[in-house]
């Protein structure tokens, strides 16, 4: 069997509520990001890239940390997402930022072609990240660093407890792994790093709760419903069951005392010797 194709399996699609929740999420996110390029002591005059950026990415606080005289790469194997990058580069004068269409896996950029090497919820959504994080090494600079945050999905928070959220959360990260795709990719990934070559590895961990009018809340839900035919196809689920846990889970997210915590999030780093 080939492989499923990772934006086909996993994504949310390109419509401008999937681009407003990304966008959402990237405010959301912001302080990690920023604690992780401070980290890897990101500096003006140097090269970045955000590998999978989507329509935004991290690309304006790149864009920021190396101006003046630096240059920042955004890649997106979307076309879509591509394209929505560079209107928002546009939108904020991002003049050293440019986008690119291309596979994580295979970037056809130069080795040594970056400072800093930027991801974030990529590798969950793609098959064989070992492939993408040697890439992202390839790319980087000798003394450059490698940077990521990535979804660890084994733990959500779900308070008063439902059990059709146990379910539906079951269901989620059972379709992950029925697209041969990990949803605990958070943990592994200084595993990855040092395998791929990187040395003074770190990780930490975040865990956002996700309040009433925030797109996070619904997010398990909304995955589950992208992964649907996937979940059928494997005889998991069948479309009653998947019916009835989404309006349960639904319902009780629409009440403002439930307590939401989607999955954690593990922030790493790795140094390229």
């Amino acid at each position: 069997m080939s492989r499923p194709d990772a934006n086909e399996a996993y994504t949310l699609g390109t419509s401008p509520a999937e681009v407003a929740r990304l966008r959402a999420r990237l405010e959301r996110l912001r302080p990690y990001a920023t604690a992780l390029l401070d980290r890897a002591c990101l500096r003006a005059g140097q090269r970045a890239i955000d590998v999978g950026c989507g329509p935004a990415g991290i690309l304006d606080l790149l864009s920021a940390a190396v101006s003046p005289g630096g240059r920042v790469t955004g890649l997106d194997a979307d076309p879509v997402h591509a394209a929505l990058a560079r209107e928002y580069a546009a939108e904020l004068g991002l003049e050293n930022v440019e986008v690119l269409t291309g596979d994580a896996r295979h970037t056809g950029l130069p080795s040594g072609s970056f400072d800093l090497v930027h991801a974030r919820s990529l590798l969950i959504n793609v098959p064989g990240p070992a492939e993408v994080v040697t890439e992202m090494v390839r790319l980087a600079a000798p003394g450059g660093w490698v940077i990521g945050l990535e979804p660890d999905c084994e733990f959500g928070v779900c308070y008063p407890p439902l059990a059709e959220w146990d379910r539906l959360h079951e269901l989620y990260v059972a379709g992950f792994r029925v697209a041969d795709a990990d949803p605990l990719i958070g943990r592994r990934l200084t595993e990855l790093y040092r395998d791929a070559g990187l040395e003074e590895t770190g990780i930490g961990s975040y865990a956002l709760a996700s309040p009433p009018g925030d797109p996070q809340r619904t997010v398990i839900p909304d995955l589950v419903r992208n992964l649907r035919p996937r979940i059928l196809a494997a005889g998991l689920s069948d479309e009653r069951e998947l019916d009835t846990l989404d309006r349960a889970v639904r319902a009780h997210l629409e009440d403002p005392r439930t307590v939401m915590t989607p999955h954690l999030y593990m922030a790493a780093w790795g140094h390229k010797p």
